[in-house]
This record gives structure tokens, sequence and C-alpha cells, in this order.
């Protein structure tokens, strides 16, 4: 028996050892199979193919490079929104275009203002809220912004976002703004600490020097572009102020407003047109040199307005070079008209008189002439040399403000009152923008709510922070932050507690449309947000 006992014991681990021997055999002839045909995929596909290879990161930095990565905390990207009159057309409001007669674009207007908006075609019977957006650039750490007047022209509301790691948002207010540049100054109350830019000075910039433009073309915001200046002192027939320089610079719808610089990163100008054919870029922007720019801040942070000289004459704007030469002179301006107890008739200047120097400093043409006057400080007395009859004379006079010399002009009042009626639209104190009802009894049946939590949401504000996260009228708020909302009291208190940059969450019931002989049917969602920077 014992004999029998050890055959079987062996016979069981021979049979063991089988097993085991047939299973190693398997799983590595699998291995070995998988292997030999992926081996055979691999060389029958590209056998002369030598495997790619990614080297070590290394950055390949150039004076653009650093001029980038210093400069995009400084440009900000800003938009705004407003609420159309319904028979208003959403391309009436912005930047003027050319129509015929017919009230129709005759498509021959070259020069563009270049913010980005988003609507089109006519409005409907209910006008919707429109937006537009554009760039600007920090030159205070107070939080003081220059950008251009159309893209913050007769709009609602302001936000300013900033291109840090955190990309906070802010609300901005209209400190001032200077249509006849079409420039203006914005103002946010920051909660970290701003890097302005580095002006420059535009007196120095010369043709052929590099150009680069950072902005946020079609919302792509802290795009930078570079190239060269094309031209200087461009007057393209647009303000009669402005005199701009050109760049190949790629600049597009969004870049309006953002800064133009040199190769050493100071701000020579501010991004303000493009001459298109297309609407996008062609090769061809315009920039607001920043000498005018600097003078146009330093006024409206001064006053809240620009002030600019005059002497009280107009002339004859096409007058030709062969006339002046008739007269014995090679260029000048010959007053046509002199405004009553303005400085020119102050000082005896007479019409007909040609006036061929200022300062000293030859006086190229009208335009060369009221740009050198409007840039002179009020009261400062001045030399204006004249010729009469073929004879020079010199003439003392002090500048006045144009709008004191001029104030029968409609424009200026139109001016003024613009300015005005800005300064008196600044931003209200932070609020949700909603009113709000208790629910009935039959209300919370119907919905199925069995707690006394909810309130119905009567109306919802035009430009308010409610609107903007999305909730409508006729929704009803069971919750805020979790914290459950039966009385308006409740909402008042939440909201006072929260403080701008807060993060706020809505839990409300929003109903559907039933099916015809259906009760609508009731969906439970979050609706947030977070409350803007003031």
């Amino acid at each position: 028996m014992h004999w029998l006992h050890r055959m079987r014991q062996q016979k069981l681990l021979s049979l063991t050892l089988l097993l085991v021997t047939l299973t190693i055999g398997i799983v590595i002839g699998t291995i070995l199979n998988t292997g030999v045909h992926a081996a055979k995929a691999q060389q029958s596909i590209a056998r002369d193919a030598t495997p790619l290879v990614v080297p070590n990161a290394v950055q390949l930095g150039n004076e653009f490079t650093k001029l980038a990565k210093r400069l995009e905390p400084s440009v900000v990207y800003i938009t705004s929104d407003y609420t159309p009159k319904v028979a208003e057309t959403p391309h009436k409001r912005g930047t003027p275009q050319s129509q015929n007669g017919n009230g129709s674009e005759d498509g021959m207007d070259l020069f563009k203002h270049f913010f980005r908006s988003n609507p089109s075609g006519d409005l409907p019977p209910r006008a919707f809220r429109q937006e537009q957006s554009g760039t600007g650039f920090i030159v205070d750490r107070n939080g003081y912004i220059i950008t251009n007047h159309h893209v913050v022209a007769k709009v609602d509301r302001i936000k300013v976002r900033l291109h840090t790691a955190d990309a906070a948002e802010y609300r901005a207010k209209v400190v001032g703004f200077d249509p006849e540049t079409d420039l203006a100054v914005l103002k946010i109350d920051p909660k970290t600490e701003l890097i302005p830019v580095t002006i420059g000075n535009s007196e120095a910039v010369q043709v052929g020097d590099w150009a680069v433009a950072i902005g946020s073309p079609f919302g792509l915001e802290a795009s930078v572009t570079a190239g060269i200046v094309s031209a200087l002192g461009r007057n393209i027939g647009t303000l009669q102020l402005q005199r701009f320089i050109q760049t190949d610079a790629a600049i597009n719808p969004g870049n309006s407003g953002g800064p133009l610089l040199n190769i050493r990163g100071e701000v020579v100008g501010v991004n303000t047109m493009i001459a298109t054919q297309s609407g996008g870029y062609q090769g061809i922007g315009f920039a607001l040199p920043i000498n005018m720019v600097a003078r146009v801040y330093n006024d409206i942070i001064r006053t809240g307005r620009v002030s600019r000289g005059s002497i009280g004459v107009e002339w004859y704007p096409g007058d030709k070079p062969e006339l002046f030469k008739a007269l014995g002179t090679n260029q000048g301006v010959m007053v046509s008209k002199i405004k009553e107890g303005g400085p020119a008739e102050k000082a005896g200047l007479k019409v007909e008189d040609i006036i061929v120097a200022m300062n000293n400093k030859p006086v190229k043409d009208g335009e060369d002439l009221v740009s050198r006057v409007a840039e002179t400080p009020i009261g400062t007395a001045v030399i204006l040399t004249i010729d009469r009859d073929g004879k020079r004379k010199d003439l003392k006079l002090t500048i006045m403000d144009r709008a004191e010399v001029f104030k029968d002009r409609p424009e200026f009042a139109d001016l003024r009152r613009e300015t005005e009626e800005s300064a008196k639209g600044e931003q209200s104190p932070y609020k949700f923008g909603i009113k709000l009802h208790a629910l009935t009894d039959a209300e919370r049946t119907s919905m199925g709510i069995e707690t006394k939590a909810g309130l119905i949401v009567r109306s919802v504000d035009s430009s308010s922070f409610a609107e903007d996260i999305g909730l409508f009228e006729k929704d009803v708020i069971l919750a805020i932050n979790r914290q459950a909302v039966s009385s308006v009291d409740d909402v008042i208190r939440i909201q006072t507690a929260l403080k701008p940059g807060d993060p706020v969450a809505f839990r409300v019931m929003r109903s559907s449309p039933g099916t015809r002989g259906h009760t609508p049917q009731w969906t439970t969602l979050f609706v947030s947000g977070t409350l803007p920077m003031q």
C-alpha cells in the first residue's frame, strides 16, 4: 500500500510539472509571436525610416521675445456693450460708414476704425444688447488706461481684462475722452499691482524703424505682430488734428486702442485705423503719435476734458502753392475771416494777410497752423509773422481757449455736453440687478416645491450682473451659494456679504414649454458667475 501511495504522488507531481511547463511555453510563445509580428509589421511599413527624436527645449530668445514678455501684462482687453434703440441699425453705432444718398453703404470708405463688434444686419423689433471689443494699455499703477474713443463711445458698460495669470476682469469708468483725436482714458480699481508701459517720444520715430503692435485682433488676446514704420505725419482726411504714423505691422479689428512700440518696447503710438477694402489687414495701419496722446491724456486727468488753443481765424482751405508764389511767398495761410473779440483781431490781423511763420518757424499750411496753435498751452504769447501787401510784419498775440473763441459754434457745445454726460454716467455700485417676488402657495404646488424657499424673478435689469450670467424673467431662485432664500431680505443679506471678484451660484428652477394640452415642465439647474471687480 505504501508503494502504491508513492506511485500516485509521483504521477501527480509529474502531471503538475507538465502542466506548468506547457503554460510557460504557451506564454513565451505568445510573447515571441506577438513581438515578431509587431517587428515584421513595423519593418514592412518603412524599413529604411529612422525614428524622430525631439531635442531638449532650448528657448531662442531675441529682442521681440523680450519685448512681448515685458509688455504683455501692461496691455488689456476691453469689451463694452450697449442696447441700441429699436429704430437704430447696428452699423450706426461706433464708426461712421460712408453712405450714398439712399442711406446704404457705397463701399468707398477705405479708412476704418478697427474695434471688433459682432452685430450684423438690421435689428429685430426688440433691441438686443450688442457688444464690441478693443485694446488698451496701462499708463499708471493706479489703474489709468488709454484706448480709442470709438471702442467705448456711447456704451452702457465697459469691462477690462488683464493679461495676467488670474485674468482678472474689472468694471471700468470713463475719466474723459477726446473725439477729435479719438482717444479716451479709462479707470479701474485694481486689486493687484499693475505694470504701466514705458512712454517713448514719437518725434524720434523714423521711417524704416521697427514697429511692434500688441492687441486683441478678432478677440485673440495678447497677439504680437511686427513690421516697420512706413511713413510719418499721414493726413488721411479724417479728423483735422490727426496726423498718423503709418505702419505695416499687422493690425486688425480688435487692435484698436492698443500700443505701437519701438524696438526698445517704448510706446510711440496708439493703433487707431486701417486702410482696407476687405475689412481686415492689408498692410496699411495708422497710429496716433504718443506725443499727441500724452497731451490729450494730461488734459483729461487734470480737467476731464481737452482744451485747445485758437487765434480766432479762418482760411481758404483750397489755396494752391501758385497763389502764394504769385504773391511773393513760398507757403503760408491766407486769412479769410477773423473772429470778433479773438486774439487775431486784438493783435491787428486783417483779412488777406498771409501767416508765414509762428515763433519764427515757417507755417506750411492751414492744417499745420491749427495743429501747432491747438497744442500751444492756453494763455501763451506767440509771435505770428505775416505778409501784408508784400511786406513782412510780426504780431504778438495770446492763445485763447478755442471753445471760448468759438463758443457760438454748435459743434463745440455738443462736445462739451457729451463730455458732461459721460462724467455723469459713471458705473453704479454693484448689485445683482433683479426684481424678485415671493411665490404663492399655489405656485409652489404647481412647481412641486415642498419647502418655503423660492423667489420668482419678475424682471432682470439691462446690463446687470444677473443678465450677464443668464438669469431670466420667471426663473425661480431656490438658493444662492447653497443658502436657501425665501424672502427678498435673504437675497439682500447674501448680496451684502459678497465682495467684487467673489463667485456666485444661483440654484434656480426654469420652465420649458409643455406640449399642447400639457403643463410646462420645470427643470432645476445652476446659474453662476464671478462678480465683476470694481
